[in-house]
Formats: structure tokens, C-alpha cells, sequence
């Protein structure tokens, strides 16, 4: 167990939840429910985990705001400045992608009423976060092995201890029981050098030699793509995602190799997963297909049949997972083994400055 994944499972976002002004009912309205600090302290005093999900907060947000709520049925939903959130996103990567220059605490508005279902899948709870889970876990395990049949043979109490040492983060038992999943996605043979991991830094050109050896495999990745054409130096002056079209939803594996001296970097990652910017790199190995959660409106996949008239037809603004910005030429090994998600997949948030002169 690294100190990068104990991190990754302990990592929070403070949240400050109001009630939207139309499901108000009373004078004067209800204060904002803060959620922030720990998990081990009382309901509304604790922090959004990072691998978590929002409706997982409804139990200790609903008590909050139930006196001042219209009569009705609730069907609970949150936005951030007027985006309703995708509630399978966990929130770690919603915050990521969608709070550029980071906000703490970040501010939500929770809604009762008025669930936009052409936007967002059907939510009932708990339940839909857990079975979501799980066949973004049945996913990954294709991925990795070419079947799922260890986490369809799952027995019902390891599937009831894995996933509840998801909500109370329990890393330990998290191990235990997925490692009889078999899923293991690629050796690391490159953890001496990682302390500025937690800094960013310019754009990396290409690969870098070492010595060692990378074993091969697939990888689970989910990535967020937003681009801007305007140049932008500092996240405060990023140009803001206002609504889901402009995120691209990437859902495609990426296979680890290597060249001899070299090793695969999450520079190449990135490329390799967006071919159609970064024509040199535009190959995608037999079986790279992409495996899409169907049915919502906003999510598309790129066409690794792209073309552009230039080599490289955009620039990396930024790589974040995990609420960091890596170096983008640490082996892309080590932010898989480090810093992937419970369910086995890599989020990644990316944003591309698109070249003026370029034509897709």
C-alpha cells in the first residue's frame, strides 16, 4: 500500500450545499447545510470523499432542509452554478473537471423537486450508486482480463464488503477483498523518483530512457475532455464549463508497452487516447474500442479515424486526477497504480488549447 493511494482514499472536498431558492417554503430560508471535516464525526460535519458519490450525502443533507420543503415526492438532484451533476461521476472528478481554479468550499444547490431526467440516468439512492459501481467494476475487469467472470462470480458477502469499504473508506479491507478480483493492471517500477507528482510541470516532448521493464496491459480509463481556443496562463482566468456539451466523455482502454530504453508516459497516455489532436500518435491497437455507459444525453467518444491537416493540431493545458496536476512524463504506470478509482478505472480530467490554425 502506497502513500499516494492512502491519499487518493482519504482525499475530501469540503462542500457547502444550498437549498435551491424555489423549494423554499419558509421565512426566513434554511441556512446552507456545510458539509466538511471528517467521516467519523456527526451527520452535516463531514467531508465529500473524493471516491465517493453525491447521493451518498442525501441521508446527512436531507435532514437538514426538511422542515422548509414543498409538499411532494423527493427526487434529489444537485447543480453547481446551474450544471445538474452527474451523480455515477464520482465526486472528486466532478469537482476536478468542473472547478478549474479549485473552490473550497465548493458551493452546490440541492434540489428536491423538478428531476431533470433528459439530462441525468434515473437515480433511486444508494442502491443505484452500488449496482452503477459494480458494472463499472464488471467493465474494467473486460478491460484488464478480456472477461468479468471474477466479479460476476463475486460471492454476495464480499460484493457487501467490498463495496462497503467504499462508503467508509476503508482501504485495507478494499485490498482484501478486490484482490480476489485478480485484477491486477500493471507493474511500477518506477516509485523512486515520484515526490513531484504533486507539482506541475511543463509539457513533456517525449519519452524519457531508464532502465527497467514495464509489463504489458490494459488500462481502464475514463476521460473528461474539455477544449478552448483562448490562451490562458492561470486557472482563474480558464474559460468556464457551463454546460455538459463541452466535455467530451472518453470511456477507452489504454494498452502499457514499452520500447526498448523507454518507458510509456502519461504524455504518451493522453495521446494515445486522443489520436484525432496528436496525429503522430493516431494508431489504436486491434480491440481499442470504445466501451460506453449508454443512454445519456452529452456523452460522446472521439473517432480514432480523425484526421487533422497538422501533426499536433492542440497543446496539454493540464492533466488532473485526483485533485493533481502530474508531471506529464511520469510513467503512466505509476498514476495507474497509484491514483485509479475503486472500481479500477483511471479518471482523468484534460484540457487541450485547441491551435488557431487548426482544422478537424
Amino acid at each position: 500500500m502506497s502513500s499516494a493511494q492512502k491519499q487518493v482514499w482519504e482525499g475530501a472536498i469540503p462542500l457547502q450545499i444550498h437549498l435551491h431558492e424555489s423549494e423554499v417554503t419558509t421565512l426566513p430560508p434554511p441556512p446552507p447545510a456545510l458539509v466538511f471535516f471528517s467521516r467519523h464525526t456527526l451527520p452535516i460535519s463531514v467531508l465529500a470523499p473524493r471516491i465517493g458519490y453525491l447521493p451518498l450525502l442525501i441521508s446527512l443533507v436531507k435532514p437538514h432542509f426538511s422542515s422548509t420543503l414543498p409538499p411532494g415526492l423527493d427526487t434529489v438532484w444537485f447543480d453547481y452554478k446551474g450544471i445538474p451533476l452527474k451523480w455515477y461521476i464520482p465526486t472528486g472528478v466532478l469537482f476536478d473537471l468542473l472547478c478549474v481554479e479549485p473552490e473550497r468550499p465548493w458551493n452546490l444547490t440541492v434540489h428536491f423537486r423538478g428531476y431533470p431526467s433528459n439530462l441525468l440516468l434515473p437515480c433511486e439512492g444508494e442502491d443505484s450508486v452500488k449496482w452503477s459501481f459494480i458494472n463499472s467494476l464488471k467493465e474494467a475487469a473486460y478491460v484488464i482480463n478480456g472477461n468479468s467472470k471474477n466479479v460476476m462470480n463475486m460471492s454476495q458477502p464480499d460484493q457487501v464488503e467490498l463495496w462497503d469499504s467504499v462508503l467508509k473508506g476503508n482501504l485495507e479491507t478494499y485490498r482484501r477483498v478486490a484482490s480476489k478480483l485478480k485484477l491486477g493492471t500493471s507493474e511500477d517500477e518506477y516509485t523512486e523518483n515520484v515526490s513531484s507528482v504533486l507539482i506541475k510541470s511543463p509539457q513533456s516532448t517525449g519519452d524519457t530512457d531508464v532502465t527497467g521493464q514495464v509489463k504489458t496491459g490494459r488500462i481502464p480509463v475514463r476521460l473528461y475532455l474539455w477544449t478552448v481556443n483562448e490562451e490562458f496562463d492561470d486557472f482563474e482566468d480558464a474559460p468556464q464549463i457551463d454546460n455538459w456539451d463541452k466535455v467530451s466523455y472518453i470511456n477507452r482502454p489504454v494498452e502499457l508497452y514499452k520500447e526498448d530504453g523507454k518507458y510509456f508516459s502519461l504524455n504518451d497516455a493522453v495521446k494515445r487516447i486522443l489520436p484525432e489532436f496528436f496525429l503522430e500518435n493516431s494508431f489504436v491497437i486491434e480491440g481499442d474500442t470504445d466501451i460506453n455507459q449508454s443512454g445519456e444525453e452529452g456523452e460522446r467518444s472521439s473517432d480514432p479515424g480523425s484526421s487533422c491537416n497538422a501533426a499536433e493540431i492542440a497543446e496539454i493545458k493540464f492533466v488532473r486526477i485526483q485533485g493533481i496536476e502530474p508531471i506529464l512524463d511520469i510513467p503512466f504506470s505509476w498514476v495507474v497504480n497509484n491514483l485509479m478509482n475503486p472500481e479500477y478505472f483511471l479518471h482523468m480530467c484534460v484540457c487541450l488549447k485547441v491551435k488557431a490554425n487548426a482544422v478537424q
